[in-house]
């Protein structure tokens, strides 16, 4: 995308990309209306107010159940990213916002959804050329991670695994639940002394063969 902002955020993600965590996204049942993988479908930035971000999601959500768009928006997201942080001496995992300010939307875009989306509240606005919505380009979707990654591997409840991406890198752990559809399992890892499970994509991990 054109603009200053957007290329600004774009370098942010990869850049917290290098450094830390992939982008981790809240994960959506695709299957919920048939117009998600349109060719039409695409992706968005919206901007919002500072410390508004869930607010305006929260708020775009009851606009999307108000007006019967659930075959125009899709996905709403905030992104965020899995860091380790040290207070106090003691270690833990913690989310926290990888681009603070920002929503990013998955939709079905056309003119007559400018004002339901700009006039929500919380939102100032779409991130584009001169405020006009731009769509993100494949580079930028793959950058953020936006869509599911699908791996050929077979991951099942029980498996031993190493974490190769991501802040926990080369840990290992137990696979508690998996969940296909959106290609990511919760895993049972050892850190800071103590077990804790943990959402990952199918991506990050590695099947440990005895």
């Amino acid at each position: 995308m054109d603009e200053k902002e957007l290329e600004q955020v774009s370098e942010q993600v990869e850049a917290n990309n290098e450094e830390s965590a992939p982008v981790a996204v809240e994960a959506k049942d695709k299957s919920v209306s048939p117009f998600r993988d349109s060719p039409d479908s695409k992706w968005y930035v919206l901007h919002t107010f500072s410390g508004y971000e869930n607010v305006a999601k929260e708020n775009l959500e009851t606009v999307v159940e108000k007006f019967n768009l659930q075959d125009r928006i899709f996905d709403i997201i905030i992104p965020m990213e899995d860091v380790i942080e040290e207070k106090n001496g003691k270690k833990k995992l913690v989310s926290r916002k990888v681009m603070p300010c920002y929503l990013l939307v998955k939709m079905i875009y056309g003119d007559d959804m400018w004002h339901n989306i700009t006039r929500t509240r919380g939102i100032t606005g779409f991130v584009g050329p001169k405020g006009r919505p731009l769509a993100l380009t494949e580079d930028e979707i793959r950058k953020m991670r936006l869509e599911v990654i699908r791996t050929d591997i077979n991951i099942q409840v029980g498996d031993k695994v190493e974490v190769i991406d991501g802040p926990l890198m080369n840990m290992l752990g137990t696979v508690l639940t998996v969940d296909e559809v959106n290609s990511r399992a919760k895993v049972n890892v050892e850190m800071f002394g103590r077990e804790t499970p943990v959402d990952l994509d199918f991506s990050q991990l590695k099947v440990v063969k005895d």
